[in-house]
């Protein structure tokens, strides 16, 4: 009787909510089930945020779904620092054999924690660190998805006679600079006289500051605002205006976000796939901590109006077919394996100061896409630079 309303409590754990019942900094640390293997997703936000957590959250429900003899549970609105090294840490102790921690300041907490436990494996996601035994790091190349986004945005704004684009990033880290540089080598192929403009909210969640940053870039004339963090403040934004063309926002991370009319399209994560081969990776001992950043074969990357299933949202109904096609196709292109993520940050590129960053004939490598400083990484260029067109200075 006590077992089995053990593996209830989890159960619903997972489909409904984290009730505190031990806590650590609030968060309830999950019982583990005998026999089973395992498994905690740590979120950063809530389940319900309409962005990244809630794409992680749909991951664990995936394998939940798929994965044979696997005990699939979630903590939700966990605090980067002190507080999560402390969450970490419980669900080790507690027995969960595989630990994935998705914000970018989880990272040296699983590292310090990866160190103690060696028979648990951590992945953390985004960062760049690893050690080779039982941390691991996972990311995506979801510069596709902005790239394209990108693209359609400066076709938008070619098409109504508009020139300005906006972007409200999250923290001063590589990746931040990364995805903003790759929206505006896109926007550039459909709006060489377009320029962006850029604003911080230094939060991954908070949705009030997050409409805040996109109401003050539509006020400074942006006609088109995306994001790196989690509410699908941009499209919800855009509604308030509607004078003129109105405005277009991209929501990100999850797919369930672009239900504004005034959401041009939204690149998002399919992380439920991904998750469940590592963990298979892992049980079958095939899977090696290291770097693990996936590209667009790996089938974890969509963008709104493109993917299986999916219609084309109301502000791309009247593109050129030409500029729809030619998104379809390098989304196949991307599928197939025939485009990686070094393709696109192919030089010849010039940054906003006028400076050649990368020469025509060369490309970038893994190190440089997630440092600022090459004398850490070993890396050649680095991505502390902002594109040309973006109208900002650099962290």
């Amino acid at each position: 009787m006590v077992r089995k309303f053990s593996v209830l409590l989890v159960f619903v754990a997972l489909l409904v909510a984290i009730v505190p019942a031990f806590a650590q900094g609030g968060v309830q640390i999950p019982e583990v089930v005998e026999g089973k293997t395992n498994v905690a997703v740590v979120l950063i936000g809530p389940i319900n945020d309409g962005g990244w957590s809630q794409a992680h959250y749909d991951g664990a429900v995936y394998m939940k779904e798929n994965l044979e003899n696997a005990n699939v549970v979630y903590l939700e609105n966990v605090e980067e620092g002190t507080n999560s090294e402390q969450v970490f840490r419980s669900l080790a102790q507690k027995g969960f054999d595989v630990i994935f921690g998705t914000s970018f300041g989880f990272m040296d907490p699983m590292e310090a924690v990866a160190e103690e436990f060696e028979d648990t494996y951590f992945i953390h996601v985004s960062g760049y660190k690893s050690n080779g035994t039982n941390f691991g790091n996972l990311m995506g190349a979801m510069e596709h998805m902005k790239y394209l986004s990108g693209y359609l945005s400066g076709q938008r704004a070619a098409m109504d006679g508009e020139t300005v684009l906006g972007y409200m990033y999250t923290f001063p880290i590589p990746e931040e600079l990364r995805l903003g540089n790759a929206f505006m080598l896109g926007a550039k192929k459909t709006c060489p006289e377009c320029t962006m403009i850029v604003t911080p909210i230094n939060s991954w969640h908070d949705p009030i500051a997050e409409k805040e940053a996109a109401k003050a870039l539509f006020d400074k004339g942006a006609y088109v605002v995306f994001t790196g963090a989690d509410t699908p403040a941009p499209a919800d934004m855009a509604k308030d205006y509607t004078d003129g063309n109105g405005k277009w926002g991209i929501p990100y991370d999850w797919s369930g976000s672009c239900v504004s009319e005034r959401c041009l399209t939204l690149p998002y994560w399919n992380w439920g796939p991904i998750y469940a081969s590592i963990v298979e990776g892992i049980v079958e001992g095939t899977y090696v901590p290291g770097r693990h950043y996936f590209d667009g074969d790996a089938r974890g990357l969509g963008l709104v109006g493109f993917m299986e299933g999916e219609e084309l949202p109301k502000g791309l109904q009247d593109m050129p077919e030409e500029a729809l096609e030619y998104v379809r196709n390098y989304i196949a292109d991307l599928e197939a394996g025939k485009i990686d993520r070094f393709d696109l940050f192919a030089g010849p590129i010039v940054d906003n100061k006028g400076n050649t960053v990368i020469a025509e004939g060369e490309k970038m490598e893994d190190a440089d896409l997630d440092t600022f400083d090459c004398s850490e990484m070993g890396c050649k260029y680095g991505m502390h630079w902002w594109a040309d067109g973006i109208q900002a200075e650099l962290p």
